[in-house]
């Protein structure tokens, strides 16, 4: 029996870790980069994804935004190496945000609004 190395076993065919998703690139309907992946959020009842904190704007980290982007709207491009995202970079400023200093309220309110600008249906229905 073949022994799987530490690589092998955060990601197969179908599925990858979640270490291995943060840092991933994050490119505009143009297919030009916007930013990266900060984080994914998960259910903790359903362990359904819900999000992927986009992180993007700033210098060296300093001063950069933070967007829930619903886990369905990014779809892996293996040409690109990275998740796209069916907006533009002027169009995801204008989607809900936060900052370091500012935080984010992950309230269902808060949810909504995400999943009403990205007009996706929600995880939890």
């Amino acid at each position: 029996m073949a022994t799987m190395t530490s690589a092998e076993t955060r990601e197969t065919t179908s599925l990858i870790g979640s270490d291995k998703v943060e840092g991933t690139a994050v490119y505009g309907a143009d297919h030009e980069k916007i930013g990266s992946i900060e984080r994914v959020m998960i259910d903790k009842i359903t362990g359904k994804v819900a999000y992927a904190v986009l992180s993007f704007g700033g210098f060296l980290g300093m001063g950069e935004d933070y967007y829930p982007v619903p886990w369905a709207t990014l779809k892996y491009d293996t040409k690109l190496g990275g998740y796209v995202l069916g907006l533009t970079r002027d169009e995801l400023e204008q989607a809900p945000k936060y900052s370091e200093s500012q935080g984010w309220n992950w309230s269902r309110e808060n949810d909504q609004r995400v999943y009403n600008y990205y007009r996706t249906d929600p995880y939890w229905s």
